[in-house]
């Protein structure tokens, strides 16, 4: 999660959460996006500019009166905000009482896990957190909605009786990457994927490569037998070779490509290098188009400075279109409704749909 979330953690001062509920047109950030305001600063960003220095006084003016309604501004993102953007951000403010303090504390203990927050805009303060099950987490479950989608980024929503709520997906990040090899150049890779919504598995049989502080996105593996790590690696998970030795680096190219659901594959190298690997792999029966895949050399096209943080930040870019891609195609699957089940809600308010 992003500091919004993790920042503070043992801040006592009352705060407000700012979400990007929605956007019609262009904006400065992609609904979903957060930060929370004190009187004394904020953490995180909704895009800086006139839009978010508008959102931090609205912020501070419920703090001031506390005024602990949740409310829905809409800003125009033209003349009047001094912004150029064109479109339409919607955004949601929410006043943290001990309510959506208890449930921000059980968000952030699943960060590795999908959640769902809902908050009434509408009426009475009101809040409910669910896992992928749709059992309540947390907040109140008299007044939450029976069901919601669960296949489509942070939006508004409308129940039977014409309340609206932000429905707000707190995903685990769906981007992972096993790296194989702690060297500059591996090191420099996590120092740079540090802050990414994605988790790094960082395999080296080398213990003493690894650096004493890690991410919080980063695990390690000191292992004799790394080949093991390509096996647990989740299906579609992207992979990275880079290890000291060239006959590692090639068991583990052919374990990769054994896997038929393997996702993005880069193997450090040159051209004469990825000449050696296809001969190799074509021997082995490996099939020209899993061959084509392999990406060697790595990073983006032109960039050929070789100074291990010009690779990382090239890589970095490389990842991210990939992931940026995947997660697309991820939120262009068809809406549906599910069923909320915990065993105490038993009201059964209409279901929401987004406006």
């Amino acid at each position: 999660m992003s500091d919004w979330l993790t920042a503070m953690e043992n801040d006592t001062q009352a705060s407000v959460l700012v979400t990007v509920a929605l956007v019609e047109g262009s904006g400065p950030r992609e609904a979903g996006a957060k930060m929370r305001v004190t009187l004394n600063g904020q953490v995180d960003t909704i895009g800086g500019g006139h839009l978010e220095l508008r959102a931090v006084e609205i912020a501070k003016t419920m703090l001031a009166t506390a005024d602990t309604h949740a409310r829905l501004e809409r800003f125009a993102l033209g003349p009047s905000l001094g912004q150029c953007c064109g479109g339409v951000v919607h955004l949601a403010f929410e006043y943290v009482d001990a309510s959506l303090k208890e449930l921000l504390t059980a968000l952030r203990e699943r960060r590795q896990q999908d959640s769902w927050r809902l908050t009434a805009l509408d009426g009475d303060v009101a809040s409910a957190l669910f896992d992928a099950a749709g059992m309540l987490i947390a907040g109140m479950p008299a007044q939450a909605p029976d069901t919601f989608s669960r296949e489509r980024a942070t939006h508004v929503a409308q129940d039977g009786q014409g309340r609206r709520w932000l429905v707000d997906p707190c995903l685990a990040p769906r981007a992972h990457l096993t790296l194989f090899g702690a060297g500059h150049v591996g090191a420099a890779i996590v120092r740079a994927l540090a802050h990414l919504p994605c988790n790094i598995t960082w395999v080296d049989e080398r213990e003493d490569m690894f650096p004493a502080q890690l991410p919080d996105n980063v695990r390690i593996a000191a292992t004799d037998t790394p080949e093991e790590f390509v096996a647990i690696a989740p299906p579609g998970g992207s992979f990275l070779v880079m290890t000291h030795s060239h006959a590692l680096d090639q068991r583990l190219t052919e374990a990769i490509m054994a896997r038929d659901d393997a996702g993005w594959f880069g193997l450090i190298g040159s051209h004469t290098k990825r000449k050696q690997f296809e001969h190799r792999l074509q021997a082995r029966g490996v099939s020209e188009a899993r061959i084509a895949a392999m990406v060697c050399p790595i990073g983006m096209p032109g960039i050929r400075n070789k100074a291990p943080a010009v690779i990382a930040a090239s890589v970095a870019c490389q990842l991210l279109m990939v992931w940026e891609e995947a997660a697309g195609a991820a939120l262009a699957a068809p809406l549906r409704l599910v069923p909320a089940s915990a065993p105490s809600r038993r009201n059964k308010r209409a279901a929401i749909h987004p406006l």
